[in-house]
């Protein structure tokens, strides 16, 4: 076990992911749409939101434990799906999953996952979220959805941004793809990391674990990558979440919102939640922040409708604080918990969350809070309200 009693923020775990990780993947976790404008308006937008320091209030009994969709959760937290999580680390989305349940919080697994849902499943005894991308193939959704089922998978996350994939210019420069380019720059890379390589070597996970040998077609990586460049479905529209909410029957997060008109609409599909994200700044550049699109959002949906979430820019337990004062239920974190991974596997991924809780309750008590659920914009500065 690595001794991580010196690691005290995401900064340090970023900084030995990018010595650990091969470049392609890193760079492929690290990495914004075109110009990379909105991946850093979502960091540099939560800075600007400046808290209120409060003293001598009793805040000797502090709680963070909420409820996400009704679930009891340690903190307001839980895992993002994100895409090819177990190239940062081998097994990377079991070994998540297995961090997150220890320590409360849920894990959400991504379509575009290297280990399947029945991996996770086997895997873990609490229940966990699915992550859908609609495909052309409407069959495979169909089996994609029972698949989750079948898992026991307690919400179906639906993400609606990725109709069109953004154009991601280090990916283009590395020759990422599905199976990746085996170029002269990314096989001399790999050569020097030879913890990833070996460790890579001794599991089978490898490829998309949900799609190949279940979607028509795909049997290995050589068929993989032209069935993902054509699947990617430009035609989804509001009327196919009814169909998938049939079909799903269970609790529906509806990912991707980033526009008060979008949010009343997904409120008026019936969505249990609705999660605030521009895809990490990973799809329109120019987007606004998340964490700016929040307000807007929540006098959308008003007090009635869905859980309203946010996702997107969250480096830190200060920057949950933040969203959950401007009237989030719950926040979600993709790179802090692939940072974490692919620098120390699943005792990474148990550091940062450690991280996240300690600065959250820290920065509660600053403000004279002892209670995440009550806390309001009170506890900021007047014009970040």
């Amino acid at each position: 076990m690595a001794d991580l009693t010196k690691i005290t923020c995401l900064d340090d775990l970023q900084r030995i992911a990018r010595r650990k990780v091969p470049k392609m993947f890193y760079d492929y976790a690290d990495s914004g749409a075109w110009t990379e404008s909105t991946y850093r308006a979502n960091q540099e937008d939560f800075q600007k939101i400046k808290f209120r320091q409060r003293v001598a209030v009793d805040i000797e009994n502090r709680n963070l434990r909420s409820k996400m969709l009704g679930h009891d959760v340690t903190m307001p937290v839980a895992l993002a799906p994100t895409g090819s999580t177990g190239m940062q680390h081998p097994d990377g989305e079991i070994l998540a999953a297995r961090a997150a349940e220890k320590f409360g919080v849920p894990f959400c697994l991504s379509t575009m996952s290297i280990c399947s849902i029945e991996d996770i499943a086997a895997h873990t005894s609490a229940p966990f979220w699915f992550q859908q991308y609609i495909m052309r193939d409407r069959d495979f959704n169909e089996r994609l959805i029972d698949r989750a089922k079948a898992a026991n998978c307690s919400a179906l996350v639906v993400t609606l941004d990725l109709q069109v994939l953004g154009q991601r210019h280090k990916d283009i420069k590395n020759g990422l793809s599905a199976p990746p380019k085996p170029t002269i720059p990314n096989l001399l890379n790999l050569a020097l990391k030879p913890e990833w390589v070996w460790k890579m070597s001794r599991t089978q996970r490898r490829t998309f674990g949900n799609i190949v040998g279940h979607a028509k077609g795909v049997d290995d990586l050589s068929s993989l990558s032209s069935w993902t460049a054509q699947q990617f479905d430009p035609s989804l529209n509001w009327n196919d979440i009814e169909w998938i909410k049939n079909r799903w029957g269970g609790k529906l997060v509806l990912k991707g919102i980033l526009d008060p008109e979008d949010a009343r609409l997904a409120k008026e599909t019936g969505a249990d939640a609705i999660v605030v994200s521009n895809h990490g700044g990973r799809q329109l550049d120019g987007a606004s922040s998340s964490i700016a699109m929040l307000p807007s959002i929540i006098d959308a949906i008003g007090t009635e409708g869905p859980e309203v979430w946010l996702d997107s820019g969250i480096r830190s337990g200060q920057d949950v604080l933040r969203a959950i004062a401007l009237g989030a239920k719950g926040t979600m974190i993709g790179r802090a918990f692939l940072y974490a991974l692919g620098a120390y596997g699943e005792q990474g991924v148990t550091k940062i969350l450690e991280i996240i809780r300690n600065e959250l309750d820290i920065t509660l008590g600053f403000c004279g809070q002892t209670d995440i659920n009550k806390v309001t914009a009170d506890i900021l500065l007047p014009a970040q309200r």
